[in-house]
This record gives structure tokens, C-alpha cells and sequence, in this order.
């Protein structure tokens, strides 16, 4: 029998204007302790984003997005925040904030596969369905 993993994911996403609550899911950050494991995607439909938020500089947003990964990844340039534990950096980043970028509420799951896990919830979650 395989060994499941317990796994903690948010959905990230784009609210152009915090005060009417509306967003768009453009990613997702999944950790996985027991595997070592603390991934985030991005994936925005722009088409679909300028559709919903004309007025969003879609360009100005990316670097907001570009740090969430390198957070994840631990990347010196990310910073100090960077360099904390995996654990404390999911935390961090699934701080509930009003900003443009946000992420939902954490969520927990179990897998067999931690290092899919993220391509399944960019599927489920983030991409329009066929």
C-alpha cells in the first residue's frame, strides 16, 4: 500500500478591487511536510483577467506573483522571508491580507503523489475548464 501524505494548499488569487470581494484563482501553494515538499504555480489567463479587470495593470502584478514562487523555492533574492523554514513560509504566504493578491483559506488533502499535486489543483482549480 502506498504511503499517503497529508498536504495543506491555498489558491491564489487576483481581487482587482478589494472592496467587492471578486477574484480570479491564478495559482495554487501546496505544502507537504512529510515529503519535504512546498510548491507554488501560477497560471493566468490573461485574456480572461483583462475581461474581468480591464483596468489592472496585468504587467505591474506579475513580480507579486514571480515572489509567492520564489518564496516557495527559497530563492535568496526572495529575501529573509524566503529563508525561513518551508512550514513558516507556507504560512506567511496564506496570511490573510487585503491586497490585490490574496489567498484563500487552507485546505488539506491526502496523496500518494505530493509531487503532483500541484498540477492536479492548477486543473481543478485555476484553469477554465475545457
Amino acid at each position: 500500500m502506498p504511503t499517503l501524505h497529508t498536504y495543506d494548499y491555498a489558491v491564489i488569487r487576483v481581487v482587482p478591487r478589494v472592496e467587492r470581494e471578486e477574484f480570479i484563482n491564478v495559482g495554487v501553494i501546496v505544502s507537504c511536510p512529510g515529503a519535504r515538499h512546498l510548491e507554488a504555480a501560477i497560471e493566468i489567463d490573461s485574456g480572461r483577467l483583462q475581461a474581468f479587470a480591464p483596468q489592472l495593470d496585468q504587467q505591474a502584478l506579475q513580480p507579486w506573483l514571480d515572489a509567492i514562487v520564489a518564496i516557495c523555492r527559497g530563492e535568496a533574492s526572495a529575501g529573509p522571508i524566503a529563508q525561513l523554514p518551508p512550514r513558516a513560509r507556507f504560512h506567511f504566504l496564506t496570511a490573510k491580507r487585503s491586497s490585490v493578491v490574496q489567498t484563500s483559506v487552507t485546505h488539506v488533502g491526502r496523496t500518494a503523489h505530493p509531487e503532483g499535486i500541484v498540477e492536479h489543483l492548477l486543473e481543478r482549480m485555476v484553469r477554465t475548464p475545457r
